[in-house]
C-alpha cells in the first residue's frame, strides 16, 4: 500500500485519452465520509448522457465506491471489488490490495481502463490497474478528468470552512464542473455517518 505518491495517479487522471467525462471525489471530516460524482458521459467530444450515477453502496451500505473510466470496465471492477469485500468479510484494506493485485496480474482484468475510489468509515483508497492502492492524505481522494480541480477546491474548503464532508464534496464538484469540460453539475452524492 502506498501512502502519498499521488503524482502518478494525477497524471493518469488528466491524460486526455483516458477517463474523460468523469469526476469523483471523496471527502472525510468529523467522522463522516462522502463521495460525490458528476453525471456526464462522453463519447469522444460529444456528451451522450448527463445523469449517470457512478457511485455505488456496497457491503450493506458500509462501503462506498466510485469510478472514473470506461463504464463497462468500471462495472466489472465494482463486481470484482464487491466479491473481494465479501471474501475478506468487509476488510476494505485487504479487499483493495487483493483487487489491485488481481487487476494488475490477470490478463483480462489488466486491460480494463478505469480508476476506483473506495471508502469506509476508517479508510479512503484510490485503486488503479497498475497495482496502486493509495490512501491519500488530508481525507480527500479524487479521480477523473476533473479530479485535480475538485481536490484543490475540497482542500481549500476543508482548511478554511466548517462545512461538513457532504457539502464540501458537492461544492468541490461544482467548482470542477465550472472548469473541466468533461464534468457537469448533475451531481450524485452518498455519505457514510
Amino acid at each position: 500500500m502506498i501512502r502519498g505518491g499521488l503524482i502518478r495517479e494525477f497524471k493518469m487522471s488528466i491524460n486526455p485519452g483516458m477517463f474523460k467525462g468523469t469526476t469523483i471525489i471523496a471527502v472525510r471530516r468529523d467522522g463522516k465520509v462522502a463521495i460525490a460524482g458528476d453525471g456526464q458521459v462522453t463519447l469522444g467530444t460529444t456528451v451522450v448522457k448527463k445523469g449517470a450515477v457512478k457511485i455505488r453502496r456496497m457491503r450493506e451500505g458500509t462501503v462506498l465506491a466510485g469510478f472514473a473510466g470506461s463504464t463497462a470496465d468500471a462495472l466489472t471492477l465494482f463486481d470484482k471489488f464487491e466479491a473481494k469485500l465479501e471474501e475478506f468479510r468487509g476488510n476494505i484494506t485487504r479487499a483493495t490490495v487483493e483487487l489491485a493485485r488481481d487487476w494488475r496480474t490477470d490478463r483480462v482484468l489488466r486491460r480494463l481502463e478505469a480508476l476506483l475510489i473506495a471508502v469506509d468509515m476508517e479508510h479512503s483508497f484510490i485503486i488503479s490497474g497498475a497495482g496502486d492502492v493509495i490512501e491519500p492524505e488530508e481525507g480527500i481522494a479524487a479521480i477523473g478528468s476533473g479530479g485535480p480541480y475538485a481536490s484543490s477546491a475540497a482542500k481549500v474548503l476543508l482548511r478554511h470552512t466548517d462545512m461538513d464532508a457532504k457539502t464540501i464534496a458537492v461544492e468541490a464538484m461544482k467548482a470542477a464542473a465550472e472548469v473541466c469540460i468533461y464534468t457537469n453539475d448533475q451531481i450524485s452524492v452518498e455519505e457514510l455517518k
